[in-house]
């Protein structure tokens, strides 16, 4: 039996009337470089949505087992009580817990964290500055300790910075450190969202198409990072990429959605050879080609 360090099952997203996402089950095995691919429109990125609680599912259960315990990702996100909650107290108490301090910092404290397809600096603050910010749910200091910057206080922003500066050091940005994010190339932006995401010391990250918008070369220096997450620290990583080059070469395991559905899901050879999994990416293409 796997180790899985996250279980989706019956995951359903509807807006409206579209459905989104219908019944997706699939497991990402602890310590795995997991990616899930399909054609644009597939539901990719809505399932990250999902998963590191950016959308509330209309119906399933996403468990993640990090940290030491069990989060289940949907109920810290805030549900409508029930009747019968009133007969369990204990189980009232959560629901009321989380339906006024629950939300997606509760995700990544529970030890999930995400980049975006879309890169999301703070653009007029420095380099080193957005690796802190990052870190300000994880360390733990008072506003009392902050004025009277006590022994611990002092210790925990020192801490803070030494993170900042290791994760800058993995992606190869330490001379970058006190330049504007927002003048940072492209592929050093998306280096910089990686870091930031790692401050906050997850054992699991998602990554929104890290490599798209990049050079060869780039993307061979992102792999290589990709592979230092899991081999030096044994993060697990769930990616989507649509550069199917980078990965094959880098992936453990391949889950494939179409139009919300999982359609197949193996081994990277599997993958390459599947009927279903050819005929929705030529049908996508056939649809593009007539636009």
């Amino acid at each position: 039996m796997t180790d899985s360090i996250l279980r989706v099952e019956h995951l359903m997203m509807h807006f409206g009337g579209i459905k989104a996402l219908n019944d997706v089950n699939l497991e990402v095995e602890r310590g795995s470089i997991t990616a899930l691919i399909g054609p644009n429109g597939a539901g990719k990125t809505t399932v990250f949505n999902c998963l590191t609680g950016f959308y509330r599912a209309t119906g399933g259960s996403i468990v993640l087992r990090a940290r030491e315990k069990v989060t289940d990702v949907i109920q810290v996100l805030g549900q409508k009580l029930h009747p019968d909650d009133f007969l369990h107290p204990a189980q009232l108490g959560r629901r009321i817990y989380y339906k006024m301090f629950g939300g997606t910092h509760l995700v990544n404290r529970a030890g999930l964290a995400r980049t975006f397809q879309n890169i999301r600096l703070f653009r007029e603050m420095s380099v080193i500055e957005n690796l802190l910010v990052a870190q300000h749910t994880q360390v733990n200091r008072h506003l009392l300790a902050g004025i009277l910057n006590t022994r611990g206080y002092r210790q925990a922003e020192s801490q803070a910075l030494d993170r900042a500066f290791y994760w800058l050091e993995v992606v190869d940005m330490v001379d970058c450190a006190n330049r504007l994010a927002g003048t940072l190339s492209y592929g050093q932006q998306r280096r910089l969202e990686i870091a930031r995401a790692m401050c906050t010391r997850p054992e699991m990250i998602c990554l929104d198409e890290p490599a798209a918008g990049l050079n060869p070369v780039e993307t061979q220096a992102l792999s290589r990072i990709i592979r230092f997450l899991r081999q030096q620290h044994g993060i697990t990583v769930l990616l989507i990429e649509h550069d199917m080059g980078m990965v094959m070469e880098i992936s453990d395991h391949i889950i494939v959605l179409d139009h919300g559905d999982v359609i197949a899901r193996g081994a990277p050879q599997a993958i390459q050879a599947n009927a279903s999994v050819i005929a929705a990416y030529l049908g996508a293409e056939e649809e593009e080609t007539r636009r």
